[in-house]
């Protein structure tokens, strides 16, 4: 299939999921171009995709490059950012969807020229090898935040087990939609938590069906 077609079958299955769930809010495809060319980012972009994510700050600058004339286009970075990279990359997205300890979110405050949109990335599977707080201590660390203007927490993120079948899936993701809940009755003005950033190629349609307000799929869009 071409990648026109794929990402028309990706929406197609948003809005199936979002139906099978009685949902009718809004789900937004961020289309990962992480390991891609520029040519196959511009085809996902030419189909309609708004919203592009990449991992690395040199990728975030080739592609920026490349799409410097679309204006509308929405960044987001994902992935573990390293303290020494920050000033590189935090005033040139949209969102930052891995924030997950204070010592990032002390640099972030220093380097950026304006309130940045930060999911917080949660570890609900408690692998340990995934980044990411215990569920127990989102509370806690959200609320420590208090101190950074430049920090607004729209939500929190997670990356489920690769393997995981789907009863597992749902529970993770409903653990995460259960603790996004949770943040938003706070009513912290610097962490309104609305949103949720879950569901990857392999396990996106579970993830809507569970509250997902924003999937990061990649291969899904690429693969032929």
């Amino acid at each position: 299939m071409a990648i026109a077609d794929n990402v028309a079958a990706v929406e197609a299955a948003i809005e199936k999921n979002k139906a099978l769930a009685n949902r009718q809010d809004q789900v937004t495809l961020v289309g990962v171009t992480k390991y891609h060319t520029v040519a196959e980012a511009q085809q996902v972009v030419a189909a309609g995709v708004k919203n592009v994510a990449e991992n690395r700050p040199e990728g975030l600058a080739e592609k920026q490059a490349a799409f410097a004339d679309h204006k509308d286009l929405v960044w987001h970075f994902i992935g573990t950012l390293q303290r020494r990279k920050v000033k590189q990359v935090i005033n040139e997205i949209d969102y930052f969807h891995a924030l997950d300890r204070r010592s990032l979110a002390q640099e972030i405050q220093k380097r950026a020229l304006k309130p940045i949109k930060c999911f917080v990335e949660v570890n609900v599977s408690g692998e340990a090898s995934k980044s990411g707080l215990q569920l127990t201590d989102v509370a806690p660390f959200i609320q420590s935040l208090a101190e950074f203007d430049r920090i607004q927490v729209v939500g929190l993120m997670t990356m489920a087990p690769i393997d995981a079948d789907a009863a597992a899936l749902h529970g993770y993701f409903k653990s995460l939609r259960e603790k996004r809940d949770e943040i938003k009755a706070l009513g912290l003005a610097w962490a309104p938590c609305q949103e949720l950033s879950m569901g990857m190629t392999h396990d996106y349609e579970i993830a809507v069906q569970e509250g997902a307000t924003f999937v990061r799929v990649g291969t899904r869009l690429f693969e032929a």
